[in-house]
């Protein structure tokens, strides 16, 4: 929508005009906000169900990591994980044992899966983007055997609207799986805001050319997170639903 500015006469003459306008000036309207979530440590509080299930996995080959350099590594692909981790220990595996290793991996989450919950607000948020048109969509690295269980916890039905692993070419810290989720929603990622938990969230919106928000629940401090482009940074979905207003979504409150 064009909005017009328009100019009032000099109201003395001879007196000099500085060009004051009233009015709305005329520029065309920005579309509106749309939100691209990340899942794992954004929606969901899983992050630390996944370390464990990778620390699980990599000791079916004598593996042996310290929690902490699993976690910081949690948000990327799988495959780029797994070569991570394994630079830092000089090992060297085969595609088999690589593929071998996400298999266990998602086993073994999912014996875990009945101790996930929701973080704080993260239902309510989506419902209340929801009942106020704002569109939004997840984007995860996982995959979709994994990722499908967090829907009906976030009071979502099967069709919401998601993007996977299985999905895209690569995932975080490539943009694949938001320019996907953004091209699901038809907007232009520049339009949209993603919502994410670790640095390879933020990295891969940076790349994709969305603004980044970054949020605590997944164990990653606020001066990382701003480090790698976050421009706001909120303690978890709860604390960006009741300050949504600085993110541009005016008037947004719990539904109902």
């Amino acid at each position: 929508m064009a909005r017009r500015l328009t100019r009032h006469a000099p109201p003395h003459p001879g007196r000099r005009h500085t060009g004051a306008m009233t009015g709305l000036a005329n520029y065309t309207e920005p579309p509106a906000p749309t939100f691209l979530f990340d899942l794992d440590g954004t929606l969901i509080d899983s992050v630390y169900q996944h370390v464990i299930a990778w620390r699980a996995a990599l000791s079916r080959l004598d593996i042996d990591l310290s929690v902490w350099r699993i976690h910081r590594r949690i948000g990327m692909s799988g495959g780029l994980f797994v070569s991570a981790l394994l630079r830092e220990t000089g090992r060297t595996l085969s595609e088999a044992d690589i593929a071998m290793l996400q298999r266990a991996h998602q086993a073994e989450y999912l014996a875990q899966a009945d101790s996930v919950r929701p973080l704080p607000g993260a239902a309510d948020l989506l419902a209340a983007l929801t009942e106020r048109k704002v569109a939004w969509a997840i984007a995860t690295s996982g995959y979709r055997a994994t990722a499908h269980q967090a829907l009906a916890m976030l009071g979502l039905p099967d069709d919401a609207p998601m993007v996977t692993r299985d999905m895209v070419a690569h995932a975080k810290p490539d943009p694949d799986l938001f320019l996907a989720a953004a091209a699901l929603l038809g907007v232009e990622p520049r339009h949209a805001f993603v919502v994410g938990d670790s640095v390879w969230d933020l990295l891969a919106a940076r790349r994709a050319g969305a603004l980044g928000i970054g949020v605590l629940s997944g164990g990653y401090g606020r001066e990382e997170l701003e480090r790698v482009g976050a421009y706001r940074v909120y303690a978890d979905p709860a604390d960006l639903l009741a300050r949504a207003d600085e993110v541009g979504v005016r008037g947004l409150a719990l539904p109902g």
